[in-house]
């Protein structure tokens, strides 16, 4: 082998390493501010979005622990407008209506059942009327005939028998809006569901 040979692996040897020391170098300079972002985004907003959602099995105790219906209310409102999108509970994509629910409360660190029909024989069945804020008011789907829960949503205010809920609608709404609790729905309306203690409806 040649002098010129030697000397071209010798310089190509030395290239490729200089070359891995500093994309190195360069990834960790530039990698580290992304990951501080993430990680503070994460902490502040929704790690769930760096791991799996956190659900229930049907039938499970929903634990709010302290959050207060008003808090995650006004979180809930801060969502409205994100467009509906079936099976998601990401806030950059969309939400169907349970989707929606899982986000809202596993924002405050509180497990759900991932569907609505799964919401069924959870918390305490309330009369409609007597219904509050941050109670959970579960409707058929769109065919209401099949009287199984197909569909749900946050109650978010009830004053002068006037009820109105906040929800992922994929009807023409197609989104989280704020619907008035009328005919429409009550005819597919299941029934209210009481997650939170007692405390915070009296």
């Amino acid at each position: 082998m040649g002098y010129k040979s030697v000397l071209i692996i010798i310089v190509s040897f030395v290239s490729l390493i200089l070359f891995k020391v500093f994309s190195k170098r360069r990834h960790i300079t530039l990698s580290r501010p992304v990951v501080e972002t993430v990680r503070a985004a994460a902490t502040k907003e929704d790690s769930m979005y760096l791991y799996a959602p956190k659900t229930l099995t049907p039938g499970q105790t929903i634990e709010t622990g302290t959050t207060d219906p008003a808090e995650l209310l006004r979180y809930a409102k801060s969502l409205i407008g994100v467009p509906y999108l079936y099976a998601c509970t990401d806030p950059a994509k969309g939400f169907d209506c349970s989707g929606f629910v899982t986000h809202v409360f596993n924002h405050f660190n509180i497990a759900v059942p991932r569907s609505s029909i799964d919401f069924t024989n959870v918390g305490k069945e309330i009369d409609y009327h007597k219904a509050g804020p941050g109670d959970l008011i579960l409707f058929t789907g769109t065919d209401s005939t099949t009287r199984t829960v197909g569909h749900m949503g946050i109650v978010l205010k009830n004053e002068n028998d006037s009820l109105q809920f906040i929800h992922s609608s994929s009807g023409k709404s197609k989104g989280v809006v704020i619907t008035n609790f009328e005919r429409y729905y009550k005819g597919r309306f299941v029934k209210v569901i009481r997650v939170f203690p007692e405390r915070f409806f009296k």
